[in-house]
């Protein structure tokens, strides 16, 4: 039969992919088999490999080898075809056309491969200095060719291989891809390959397992007393759930994408047949299902890895060192005496963890304490948390001078938070749409716990200088670390969290025993813990009303302390995103000011008018300015102006407007926000309508977002506006290049005074696309009647003030101050206004209706 030409095998090839494809995937589809399909995907492309590799004639000296993923068998939809192709020696030219024709065919027939070309001395080279391709290469299967130079290169291989060091390599690896993922299986949108509680903890147990010849599958790892049957049955069902996870999200996508994306959520739950319930989405029940999971199969992954560290590492036989009648150490891990000892004496449940936290040699548990604790994890029962000596090794957790965050870790990985507090074990896994939380809510409760902790420890006093100065000094801080844990325990019930977490966290005070200070204490930072945080982003901390308000909300300066503490850590715990310098300085400044008061300043002094204008002109004074000079234009300003500037912001305006109080052409000057990062902006020219939004509009185009907005009339009307921008997405070091261009594009901007523009449409993140938030629009007058509060919650997007102010603009609409508060993806704005329509009840509710028209995504 004469040879196929290149055109006629790639055709032929291309077919044969395609029809075995569409057969393997019907056959999923009707029967639900992931291994089936692996296995069936791996062994099509087995098979149209090596015909192509006999139609080409390749040298016979030459091997094809499969390695990694497909090495091992397992092909997903989207995933690389990785080949080895083994050479008997290092002389590549010789090989090179023979090889360029191969991999150029492959790559035609539609395959994604992954390729090496290598001798075996260049192999075990490579193996040697690279961890990631000694793993593709001990799953390295022989498909054509020279059958012998493979059986050489195995021996070989596995001649040098040491399961030890690649055991340590591999836990070095594991580590280093937790840290990525900042130690946590629980974020909204996790990968199901990589993130903790992925494929690639099932992977490493067998790879090293396969490595040590302990087994090469599950039922073999029970044979060889790695794991117990039971634990073996486990892991394969881990397996098969995220199997079918990674092979719907590849169906759906049409691509490698291992990543739960909000695209995907509720289609993948559609494909894996999850049903909505009367009060959670298909999705949501998906993604606790996920997340039950992925606690499982790290509880699994820590148990034998344990194990293996043990039978590896060949340590020595020692003798335990006696603890205490239930507990020794064991080369540095916590042991039990007795294999009944949880069943027999339930309190040693939680003595285990206080003995970590009190005894710094303990490195973590022995595999048997695991097991017997995990057992166990039943015997916490109603009876078991009524128990005294219970209660109080909880509360002797929480007052231990180390170690509660991996504790409270620990016991929520093995089930025994949850099951010591109900509500907690009611929360964990669940998902929380709200476009700023990046972490299901009890993830979310124990990064809390890890900033207040790390607030406290001095290895961690310069992050937060200030925060760990105020912690050193706080009585009793095991009480914030408790307030942490209950703080949004009560979400999903319906209602109001807060309320209902403080009803909850003073049931457990009084269960616990606590006295009243420290049970009212607890409660009032459960209750108020997102007072602080409305207060700075959304209320005019220069008035002093507010902070009246908020400090007759605190009461004491303990209550202050703890609040402030609490808030910076429950923010910083939404998402490495939501947290920034503005949020530190609003939440900073509401503490001072409100400290002030407590400490017995009055209204008067609080408003700092005289103290602020004497402090505006030492500065004026230390810059080269004349006294008096700066009266005239002082006269221009009125009292609201010198309540909300600081003085550093009022001697720069001075010194650049003193002596041109009434321009005739618009000033704007932009500098480095002294306050923190970003950008300054200072506008001075005659006030007009649209000025606000044209202003937004500009700062839109940039790219920017603005963070803070001071709005200013003169007496003799001249608009003298403010802004703080902010660009997360910038290095640092470009904001001082923009500052030119800003000082005269924008000026040229309002002196042409072109329309409004539309503004920008920017792609709309996946969280928003998909986050059930409704926009709100609140517009209420104060109690004068004469200017009226505008508050707007809604999803963020590009130009969303910049739509904002053109609506309020054509509605006649002023605009005197703007509080701009980003979360993450949410935004929660509030603006003081003025107008004749808002006066009138049917142009009034027409402006509503327009703002949350235009707030829709």
């Amino acid at each position: 039969m004469p040879a196929l030409t290149d055109n006629e095998l790639i055709t032929q090839s291309r077919q044969a992919l395609q029809s075995g494809r569409a057969a393997l995937y019907a056959a999923y589809a009707d029967k639900q088999h992931p291994a089936t399909l692996l296995h069936g995907l791996s062994k099509l492309v087995d098979g149209v490999l090596r015909t192509i590799w006999r139609e080409l004639a390749v040298p016979r000296d030459l091997a094809l080898v499969a390695v990694g993923g497909y090495g091992r068998g397992e092909l997903y939809p989207a995933s690389d075809v990785d080949l080895l192709i083994l050479l008997p020696d290092a002389d590549k030219a010789h090989h090179q056309a023979a090889l360029e024709r191969l991999i150029g065919l492959l790559w035609d027939i539609g395959l994604d491969i992954g390729h090496s070309v290598r001798s075996i001395e260049e192999c075990l080279n490579e193996a040697t200095n690279d961890i990631t391709v000694q793993t593709a290469l001990l799953e390295a299967r022989f498909l054509c060719g020279k059958r012998s130079l493979f059986a050489d290169f195995d021996t070989a291989f596995h001649r040098q291989l040491d399961p030890l060091a690649f055991f340590e390599a591999k836990r070095l690896e594991q580590d280093e891809r937790y840290a990525k993922h900042n130690d946590t299986a629980y974020s909204l949108e996790p990968n199901s390959k990589e993130s903790p509680g992925g494929l690639r903890d099932l992977q490493i147990i067998l790879w090293v397992t396969r490595a040590a010849g302990l087994g090469e599958r599950w039922q073999q790892l029970a044979k060889t007393i790695v794991t117990t049957p039971a634990e073996a049955r486990q892991l394969a069902r881990c397996e098969e759930f995220l199997r079918r996870v990674r092979i719907s999200l590849h169906l759906l996508a049409q691509r490698r994408e291992d990543r739960l994306l909000f695209d995907h959520h509720e289609s993948l739950a559609q494909a894996l047949g999850f049903t909505a319930t009367a009060t959670r989405r298909a999705s949501e029940v998906l993604m606790q299902r996920y997340y039950r999971n992925a606690k499982l199969v790290t509880q699994l992954n820590t148990l034998v890895l344990l194990d293996l560290t043990a039978r590896l590492e060949h340590r020595a036989p020692i003798p335990p060192i006696e603890i205490n009648q239930h507990f020794q150490m064991t080369h540095e891990l916590l042991d039990i005496r007795r294999d009944d000892i949880f069943e027999t004496n339930p309190p040693a449940l939680l003595e285990s963890f206080l003995l970590l936290s009190q005894r710094p040699e303990l490195k973590g548990m022995t595999p048997r304490c695991l097991r017997a604790l995990w057992r166990a994890r039943e015997r916490i029962d109603a009876r078991f948390r009524r128990d005294p000596r219970n209660q109080d090794n909880f509360i002797a957790l929480f007052r231990a001078r180390r170690g509660l965050t991996h504790q409270l870790r620990r016991m929520n990985q093995f089930d025994i938070l949850g099951a010591y507090l109900p509500a907690f074990g009611q929360i964990v896994g669940r998902m929380q749409h709200d476009l700023f939380h990046v972490y299901t809510v009890d993830q979310h409760i124990l990064q809390v716990v890890r900033n207040l902790r790390r607030m406290s420890l001095p290895e961690f006093a310069h992050e937060y200088p200030f925060c760990s100065r105020l912690m050193a000094g706080f009585p009793e801080r095991w009480r914030l670390f408790l307030a942490a844990l209950f703080h949004d325990i009560a979400k999903g019930r319906g209602g109001d969290h807060s309320s209902l977490g403080s009803v909850d966290a003073r049931q457990f005070c009084g269960q616990h025993r606590l006295t009243s200070a420290d049970t009212d204490l607890v409660c009032f930072l459960v209750e108020k813990h997102l007072t602080m945080s409305a207060v700075a982003q959304k209320e005019d901390l220069a008035d002093p009303d507010t902070i009246a308000r908020f400090a007759a909300t605190v009461g004491t300066k303990e209550r202050l302390t703890a609040l402030y503490l609490l808030t910076v850590c429950d923010i910083r715990g939404t998402s490495p995103k939501v947290w920034n310098v503005w949020k530190a300085k609003l939440l900073e400044d509401l503490f001072r000011i409100t400290l002030r008061y407590l400490s017995g300043e009055t209204v008067s002094q609080l408003a700092g008018l005289e103290e602020r204008q004497e402090d505006a002109r030492r500065l004026l004074r230390l810059r080269g300015l004349r006294p008096e000079t700066e009266v005239p234009f002082w006269r221009e300003l009125d009292t609201a102006y010198f309540l909300r500037q600081d003085s550093e912001e009022i001697s720069w305006h001075t010194l650049t407007l003193y002596h041109r109080p009434a321009p005739e052409t618009p000033v704007v000057r932009a500098r480095m926000n002294p306050g923190g990062a970003g950008l300054q902006v200072m506008i001075y020219a005659h006030d007009q309508s649209e000025l606000f939004a044209r202003l937004c509009g500009f700062f839109a185009r940039l790219g920017y977002t603005i963070v803070d907005a001071k709005i200013h009339t003169t007496r003799h009307h001249y608009a003298l506006d403010s802004f703080v921008l902010l660009d997360t997405a910038r290095d640092p070091r470009p904001y001082r290049d923009m500052i030119g261009l800003i000082d005269h594009d924008l000026a040229e901007h309002l002196i042409k005074s072109p329309p409004l523009s539309a503004p920008p449409r920017n792609r709309i993140s996946r969280q928003v696309r998909h986050a059930a938030l409704s926009p709100e629009v609140s517009i209420r007058a104060d109690e004068s009647r004469r200017q009226w509060n505008l508050s707007i919650t809604a999803a963020d997007r590009s130009g969303l003030l910049y739509d904002i102010a053109r609506t309020l603009s054509r509605h006649g609409v002023t605009l005197h101050t703007a509080k701009i508060a980003t979360l993450g993806e949410r935004v929660e704005d509030t603006f003081l206004i003025s107008g004749s329509e808002l006066e009138k009840t049917a142009t009034l509710v027409r402006l509503e209706q327009e703002l949350l028209e235009n707030l829709q995504i």
